[in-house]
C-alpha cells in the first residue's frame, strides 16, 4: 500500500490557503480600513495566522478551533465601534469546525465547538450594526457557521469507523473461509492417500512379487519372456515409488525430501533399477550441471523413465546409451536403444512416445523420436530451452 501521508500534508495546505486568500481578501475587501489603526492590522494578522493553523497537525485540531473562536470574539471588540463590523474568520471558522467534529474525540470535540459557538455568538452581538439583528437570523447564522460543520465532521468519522468495521468482518470472514477450505482440502488429501494406499499399493506390490517369482522359476532358454517379467518388476518397482511421493506431497509432510518429485538427480537410481531387472545402461554427461527449473528437471526425468521402460518391454536387451548435454542456450536428453523391427508400432510404444511429445511442448521444448537410419535402433532426443548464463 503505497504512503499517502505526503498528499494529504499538501492538501492540507492548499486548504488551508484558500480559507487564508478567502478570509483575508474579504477583511480587505469589504472590512475595516486599515488605516483604521493597529486594531486591523491585529485583526487581519490574526485570522490570516488562524487559517495557516489549520495545515497543522490533526492533534491540535480543538486548539485551533478555540483559536478561530477566540478570534471572532476579539474582533468585534478590537475593532468596536466600527459600523458595518465583517466577521474575522468565515471559511477558517467552517474548516475548523469540521476538523473538531472529525479528528477528536467526544470531550475534545464538544468543548471546541462551544468555543467556536461562543465566538459565534459574541462576533453577531457585540458589533452596532447587529444589535437589532432578529435572534433567530442569529440562531441560523451561528447553526450553519458553526454547529453544521462539526455535525458533518462527526458523521464522516462514524461513517469511516463503520466502514472499516464492515471491511474487517469481511476479511475476516474470507479468512475464515479460507481456513475451512484449507481443512477441508487436507482432509480430502488425507483420504485420497488413504485410497491409494488402500486399492493400489497393495496390488502393485503383489504384481512385482509375483512377476520376480515367476522370473526365478523360468528354465533357462526363455529370454523373451525374462524380459518381459523383469520389465513388470521394474516398473512395479518404480510405481510403488512414484506412489509413495504422491501419497507424501497428498499428506502435506513438511519433509523437503518427501514433497520434492524426482529429478535428473535421480537417474542413477532409475538406470539401477533398470539394470537390476537385466537391462544395461550407460549414462553420459556433457557440459557441466545447471540448475534447471523445477518443472523442466521432473518433465526430463519422466522423459527418460518412458523412454527407459519402452526400452526394456520392446527392447532387443542390447546397451541403452542415456546422453545428457547442458548446453549454453538449453539441455539436451538423448537415449538411444536396440529395438526388434517387430516391435517398432508397437501401440504401448506409441502412447508413450505420443505422451513425450505431450509433455515436452507444454514447456516449450523439441522432441525427436523414431528408428535410426540402420533400422536397428531407436533415438529419443528432447531439448527444452534455457536462459543463457
Amino acid at each position: 500500500m503505497r504512503d499517502i501521508s505526503g498528499s494529504l500534508a499538501r492538501q492540507a495546505w492548499a486548504v488551508a490557503a484558500v480559507c487564508l486568500v478567502a478570509d483575508a481578501g474579504l477583511f480587505l475587501i469589504a472590512g475595516p480600513p486599515l488605516s483604521l489603526g493597529w486594531t486591523a492590522w491585529v485583526v487581519l494578522l490574526g485570522g490570516i495566522l488562524a487559517n495557516v493553523a489549520l495545515a497543522g497537525p490533526s492533534r491540535y485540531s480543538g486548539w485551533v478551533s478555540a483559536a478561530h473562536g477566540a478570534l471572532l470574539t476579539a474582533a468585534p471588540l478590537l475593532l468596536y465601534p466600527y459600523d458595518h463590523y465583517l466577521q474575522a474568520t468565515n471559511a477558517g471558522v467552517l474548516i475548523a469546525g469540521y476538523r473538531a467534529g472529525a479528528w477528536l474525540s467526544t470531550r475534545p470535540a464538544l468543548a471546541a465547538l462551544a468555543a467556536m459557538l461562543a465566538g459565534l455568538f459574541a462576533c453577531n452581538i457585540i458589533p452596532v450594526d447587529r444589535a437589532d439583528r432578529d435572534w433567530r437570523l442569529l440562531l441560523i447564522d451561528v447553526g450553519v457557521s458553526g454547529l453544521l460543520p462539526w455535525m458533518v465532521g462527526r458523521y464522516t468519522t462514524a461513517r469511516r469507523a463503520y466502514i472499516a468495521d464492515l471491511q474487517r468482518a469481511e476479511e475476516q470472514r474470507q479468512q475464515h473461509e479460507a481456513e475451512a477450505v484449507r481443512r477441508a482440502v487436507a482432509e480430502e488429501r488425507t483420504t485420497i492417500a488413504r485410497d491409494l494406499h488402500d486399492v493400489i499399493s497393495h496390488h502393485v506390490s503383489a504384481i512385482g512379487v509375483h512377476a520376480g517369482a515367476a522370473r526365478l522359476g523360468l528354465p533357462e532358454g526363455e529370454p523373451a519372456v525374462r524380459r518381459s517379467l523383469s520389465a513388470v518388476e521394474s516398473s512395479s518397482r518404480a510405481a510403488m515409488a512414484d506412489l509413495r511421493r504422491l501419497l507424501d506431497l497428498l499428506h502435506g509432510k513438511e519433509n523437503g525430501d518427501a514433497q520434492r518429485q524426482p529429478g535428473l538427480d535421480n537417474l542413477d537410481e532409475l538406470l539401477d533399477n533398470l539394470r537390476t531387472a537385466g537391462l544395461p545402461a550407460r549414462l553420459t554427461s556433457h557440459g557441466g550441471p545447471r540448475e534447471l527449473p523445477g518443472s523442466v528437471d521432473i518433465a526430463l526425468y519422466r522423459i527418460a523413465q518412458e523412454a527407459l521402460t519402452n526400452a526394456l518391454r520392446h527392447g532387443s536387451g542390447g546397451i541403452v546409451e542415456i546422453d545428457l548435454a547442458y548446453r549454453q542456450t538449453e539441455v539436451v536428453l538423448t537415449i538411444t536403444n536396440e529395438i526388434g523391427r517387430a516391435n517398432t508400432a508397437a501401440e504401448s510404444t506409441k502412447r508413450g512416445l505420443a505422451g513425450i511429445r505431450q509433455r515436452v511442448a507444454l514447456f516449450g521444448g523439441h522432441a525427436e523420436c523414431g528408428p535410426l537410419d540402420d533400422g536397428r535402433n531407436w533415438r529419443v532426443r528432447v531439448g527444452f530451452p534455457l536462459e543463457a548464463q
